[in-house]
């Protein structure tokens, strides 16, 4: 199944995705379930959108505003470095456990609205990800469990702003200005991967391959990172976990290679989308 959250005249919804169709499941399913994080959170969403899958479209993709898939995770951990060509490129050591920063939700914007590079710098770089939705919370999960705790995964644009990113060694000034990435178009439900899981990665600036690398190449696993964030926060339903970017980073570039007011960024993942992004400066 495929899922996106989207506005439709000036409402808020959400809706099972059918190829451009959209089945508005809001309406629908009414106060069992009125946002895609509470349809998580119930742990029945197969069984509650069953009855409603070949319903008549509401609306069609291209007529919808779409917003992030998750609007309000209470967490959102990214995970920094977590490619070897993307740790060699940044000078990192070798480390034994991920490197975690957090955003906030204001900070994601949804597929094909524009990501805003703040009027305070010119140094507003992508980085294309894998995120994974948590399905089932907990503590302390095990490695070998983790998978059961995932709902699906969507395409995601941790879009940093290099010059804030720097001013400590915290990462998150750089990481939470308004919009600045982005987080969709659809939320993909496990049984849509292949049988491994594996995906591949691309992005790409107006048209031009910037990144591409296949999940199997993660220094830390979707397993290791679900087992070592669960160990010091409880996650829910509906929390994101951000998996890293390869190399090829805008950042590490020589020469170096910023966005630019206008330019059209994509993040393709085998099998589970498409998301583009133009990006526009901030008035």
């Amino acid at each position: 199944m495929r899922f996106v959250t989207y506005r439709a005249n000036g409402q808020a919804s959400y809706g099972l995705l059918r190829g451009t169709d959209i089945v508005d499941l809001a309406s629908r399913l009414g106060a069992q379930a009125p946002t895609l994080r509470a349809l998580i959170e119930t742990g029945r969403a197969a069984e509650l959108v069953a009855p409603h899958a070949q319903a008549a479209a509401d609306h069609q993709l291209g007529q919808v505003e779409l917003l992030p898939v998750i609007p309000d995770p209470s967490l959102i951990a990214c995970i920094g470095h977590n490619y070897e060509a993307h740790r060699i490129e940044t000078g990192r050591e070798v480390v034994g456990n991920p490197s975690v920063f957090l955003r906030i939700p204001d900070s994601l914007q949804g597929a094909d609205q524009p990501l805003l590079m703040p009027r305070e710098s010119d140094r507003f770089d992508y980085e294309g990800e894998l995120a994974i939705v948590i399905g089932k919370g907990g503590r302390r999960i095990p490695e070998a469990e983790a998978w059961d705790h995932v709902f699906g995964v969507s395409c995601f644009n941790d879009g940093s702003v290099r010059d804030y990113q720097r001013h400590t060694a915290q990462f998150i000034p750089g990481k939470n200005f308004p919009l600045t990435g982005s987080f969709g178009p659809a939320l993909v439900t496990l049984d849509e991967l292949p049988a491994d899981r594996v995906v591949e990665l691309t992005t790409r600036l107006n048209g031009e391959v910037m990144q591409n690398a296949k999940t199997d190449q993660l220094i830390f696993p979707i397993p290791r990172l679900i087992a070592y964030i669960s160990t010091w926060a409880t996650l829910r339903p509906g929390d994101v976990i951000v998996t890293g970017t390869p190399g090829g980073v805008g950042d590490k570039r020589n020469p170096q290679r910023f966005m630019k007011d206008g330019e059209v960024v994509e993040v393709e993942i085998s099998s589970v989308g498409l998301l583009r992004n133009v990006v526009k400066k901030e008035a």
